[in-house]
């Protein structure tokens, strides 16, 4: 239920109709190409977080498969970009409450946001993690509402629709009215909604018994992932036009109002503020836990760890290799309050200051401020998608010598390269679009500033510990 809080915001109900119309009825392609290239990933993640479960998730296996390098840089970019996701989605969540209550200020909304959930966080994990599985539930029911009263619309058990299913299918200029670049274009638009998921594996450390949740969890929620996603665009391609403004706009409101539902505008803004403020309290539980990870590897600040963390080492602040290899990178983690079972709170606190500096923006620039943190967010999951494919072929051996493979990727060992090529693809019609292109530029510049910050800490560990 965490990885759907995450996975499902306000993206999946305001931006499928926008995929739509970039690509029209073979935006399906796209999706099944995004959803290939996504599921493909997670499943790489799952065989890895399944045999060694780690806090740090992809972060751990990238140090122990590529490098330390490559740990400190997908850790603190996936930070980074939570942190942005962060200020994104409270000034998303406040620009729909002050619609309710005009009179209310928007920073206002945006603290009370921040110190509610950021309390939540703050307590035990199991507590949070009921919190958030409620909020998440609200968005499930939603889900599952429209699609049965879509599905009722399609099959004519449901009054309201006026034009024959094909019609609208097909009638607007084909499958492929914008051509293969079409395709293309709707794949960009598609291929970062899938990113939330990999949370799953991040709170399948803090579960009883690790590797068994882990199985179960990623199966259903990559399920239900393509259930949601993929069923609903085919029924909004089965219902409305693609080039018609209402898909554009919000399709899922459309459909409704097209079954006649009552107050149709208000309950799809307060199904996508649940959305957001459920999406906001996910990523602060991510990003902590990332920050905290990072930290008791030696790659972050030690007081994240909390008071009592005690001393990690000498080992445990070098080179990858000298804490001994994978299961040594792992057992890094074993210090502080979450090997005591307990919520880093120092962590969360982090997360929350900045939330709070999102706060401080909302009452700066309240209108240009979504358009801000949308664009900083950029391509980073792609970057950090291609880490975790790396690692995986590169510990899969080890990992299967050792017999600690309770979970297996598909389409072994050719499924990796054949997504790997296709991440490559997505970078190209990245390069390709003007818009994409700034996004590229940027999150490629903000790695490599990653990359050259850990050589600077390394560097200076190395000339104090001569």
């Amino acid at each position: 239920m965490m990885a759907l809080g995450s996975a499902i915001g306000a993206g999946f109900f305001l931006g499928t109709g926008v995929a739509v119309s970039e690509a029209g009825p073979a935006v399906l392609i796209s999706y099944a190409l995004a959803a290939l290239i996504a599921v493909s990933v997670m499943f790489a993640l799952a065989e890895l977080a399944a045999a060694l479960p780690s806090t740090g998730s992809f972060s751990t296996y990238a140090e122990a498969g590529i490098g330390r390098w490559a740990g400190f840089t997908s850790g603190w970019l996936y930070w980074a970009m939570l942190i942005m996701v962060l200020g994104m989605e409270i000034t998303g969540a406040a620009g729909i409450f002050i619609g309710w209550f005009p009179s209310v200020p928007q920073w206002v909304v945006a603290l009370v946001i921040v110190v509610v959930l950021g309390g939540i966080n703050l307590m035990a994990a199991g507590d949070f993690g009921e919190v958030e599985a409620w909020l998440a539930g609200i968005k499930v029911v939603a889900i599952i509402a429209f699609l049965a009263i879509a599905v009722g619309l399609v099959i004519g058990v449901v009054p309201g629709r006026t034009d024959p299913v094909l019609d609208t299918l097909l009638g607007h200029g084909g499958f492929l009215p914008k051509g293969m670049a079409g395709v293309a274009v709707g794949l960009l638009a598609i291929i970062t909604s899938f990113g939330g998921i990999e949370i799953v594996t991040i709170a399948a450390a803090e579960a009883e018994d690790a590797k068994a949740a882990m199985g179960s969890a990623i199966r259903s929620v990559i399920l239900r992932i393509l259930v949601f996603y993929v069923g609903s665009v085919i029924l909004l391609i089965c219902l409305l036009p693609w080039d018609s403004e209402q898909m554009a706009t919000n399709p899922f409101a459309a459909v409704l109002e097209m079954a006649g539902v009552p107050a149709v505008a208000r309950i799809m803004e307060a199904v996508v503020f649940v959305a957001l403020i459920s999406a906001f309290s996910a990523n602060i539980y991510s990003s902590s836990r990332m920050a905290y990870s990072l930290s008791a590897r030696g790659m972050g600040v030690r007081w994240l760890l909390g008071r009592d963390a005690g001393s990690l080492g000498a080992s445990r602040v070098g080179a990858g290799e000298r804490v001994g290899g994978l299961a040594g990178v792992v057992s890094s983690e074993g210090a502080g309050d979450l090997a005591r079972g307990q919520t880093p709170r120092r962590a969360v606190s982090v997360s929350i200051a900045f939330a709070l500096v999102s706060v401080a923006l909302n009452w700066w620039l309240p209108e240009a401020l979504l358009g801000i943190f949308i664009n900083a967010i950029g391509m980073v999951l792609l970057i950090i998608w291609v880490f975790i494919l790396i690692a995986q072929m590169r510990l899969h051996d080890q990992l299967e010598s050792e017999g600690r493979l309770g979970l297996r990727m598909p389409g072994w060992p050719w499924l990796p390269w054949v997504v790997l090529g296709g991440l490559v693809v997505v970078a190209g019609l990245m390069a390709w679009n003007p818009v994409a292109r700034q996004q590229l530029v940027a999150m490629s510049v903000l790695t490599l500033v990653i990359v050259g910050l850990f050589h600077v800490k390394e560097w200076s560990m190395n000339r104090r510990g001569a």
